[in-house]
């Protein structure tokens, strides 16, 4: 079954080339993840929305975290236009997706610490 969630194949090329690098690059994008939906869950200005948004997809599409990256999109694209209900449930969508995937990132770190 196809994760709609994930790219598999991207973390595998990921996890290849980075070797040892991999657990940092892991916990680097955890930490900024944290950081960028705080900024999100913070601020009301759309030109902010819009960058923190753009930077998000950014490190959520090398990361392989397709959906993520998608919903990250549609707020950067959709900052200056949407209504404040409409801003303030994307930000909702990207924050469940971030706590949906971000399980299998811890899970990808424990595994590539341990082996």
């Amino acid at each position: 079954m196809a994760d709609t969630h994930i790219d598999r194949e991207a973390l595998s090329v990921l996890r290849e080339v980075m070797e040892e690098g991999y657990p940092e690059l892991l916990d680097t994008f955890l930490a900024d993840s944290e950081s960028r939906l705080h900024q999100l869950q913070e601020t009301a200005d759309a030109e902010q929305l819009s960058g923190v948004a753009h930077s998000f997809k950014g490190s959520a599409s090398n990361m392989g975290a397709v959906r993520l990256a998608k919903l990250c999109q549609e707020l950067e694209a959709g900052a200056k236009n949407s209504s404040p209900a409409e801003i303030v449930k994307l930000v909702a969508d990207i924050g469940s997706e971030f706590a949906e995937v971000r399980p299998v990132y811890e899970d990808e770190r424990q595994h590539a610490l341990t082996h």
